[in-house]
């Protein structure tokens, strides 16, 4: 990797889909990529967040993953990619493809520790030390903050606790006794991985689950659910789980797995003991691992030093440019975290940026 320019007009942060997406337009308005604007990752190859997902995960059973802008130039669409191969490896080869096809110049791995003000400059330090720079785009997405909620006892437990970050295949848990907590998407393909591997299963969730008829997201959930994620974006709320309004499609498979009991969600549980957890009728399973499938948070520490979070939880933003800092932008967030939405921001951003150049 070549040294990272300690001075730039614009600083992009990640490489996924909404710091790629970006780019690309910063390119057609004419910007050179490595010189007046810098592209930073700190992955270790392509594919942003997807680069780190469990063999077993396919993408036909994950979110769908929809063309970056351009992509139609190489060649290559995610609506006809191989199913069989897992989604890491498919993400990773389309995403290199892309960068060397735009000759984007992605800098990695690039860790990112802070953003912070030098007079009317912003500074991104990182691991090769510091760039100035106009304007940054923060496009990190979730991956790197995973969330698991407290519960009493929960650094009593002597069996593996794990988050879905950390999930790398269904052999590890052979033979033993697994708890798998959340109500997403991940949880039911991690349930339905385990099924045959672990000696028990059991499924939790803090909400009821909300399975739809529909295979594919309706128009008004998807609606609703970047709705309920604007608004409190732009109020600078904490972002709702996307989820939460949207359900679980109820495909074969899944139906399948309801049918089996496999799919059957309990309540929560009350509490972590060393050997196992505590139900709300009093009784007591041992268990041997639990896995947290309970979701990420926008990976924002670096920008600690703007000041930029507001007292409700969130940074207050709106059309992906921050309220609070307006040389601060904020790709795949909030409205913008679905594959769709981060290529729609790329063009809004790209625009306000040039506004502003």
């Amino acid at each position: 990797m070549s040294s990272v320019p300690p001075q730039t007009q614009v600083v992009v942060i990640g490489a996924g889909q909404a710091g790629l997406s970006v780019a690309y337009y910063l390119r057609r308005f004419e910007l050179e990529p490595g010189s007046d604007f810098v592209l930073l990752d700190r992955g270790p190859s392509t594919g942003g967040a997807w680069q780190f997902r469990w063999d077993a995960l396919r993408l036909g059973s994950a979110h769908r993953v929809s063309d970056l802008p351009g992509m139609s130039e190489t060649g290559l669409s995610f609506d006809v990619a191989d199913r069989t191969r897992p989604a890491s490896e498919i993400v990773g080869e389309y995403y290199r493809r892309y960068e060397e096809h735009f000759g984007l110049r992605v800098f990695r791995p690039v860790v990112v520790s802070s953003v912070f003000d030098r007079g009317a400059d912003l500074v991104v330090a990182h691991g090769s030390g510091e760039t100035v720079t106009r304007i940054v785009v923060n496009a990190t997405g979730t991956w790197g903050a995973p969330f698991v909620p407290y519960y009493p006892g929960i650094r009593e437990f002597r069996g593996r606790q794990l988050h879905t970050a950390e999930y790398v295949s269904a052999e590890e848990f052979a033979g033993q006794r697994v708890v798998v907590v959340g109500g997403g998407t991940s949880a039911v393909g991690f349930l339905l991985e385990l099924e045959h591997v672990a000696s028990g299963l059991t499924w939790v969730s803090r909400r009821p689950i909300d399975f739809h008829e529909d295979n594919e997201l309706s128009p008004e959930s998807g609606v609703a659910a970047v709705s309920m994620q604007d608004a409190a974006a732009r109020a600078g709320a904490a972002l709702p789980s996307i989820v939460s309004g949207t359900g679980i499609a109820r495909t074969r498979r899944v139906a399948a797995g309801i049918e089996r009991g496999v799919l059957v969600a309990r309540p929560m549980f009350t509490a972590v003991e060393q050997n196992g957890v505590r139900w709300p009728d009093g009784t007591f399973s041992e268990v041997d691992a639990i896995i947290w499938a309970t979701g990420f948070r926008p990976e924002l520490r670096h920008l600690a030093p703007l000041r930029l979070r507001e007292k409700a939880g969130g940074i207050s933003v709106g059309s992906g440019a921050s309220w609070t800092d307006p040389r601060i932008f904020l790709a795949g967030y909030g409205p913008q975290a679905s594959t769709i939405g981060a290529n729609r921001a790329g063009r809004m951003i790209a625009r306000q940026i040039m506004a502003q150049l």
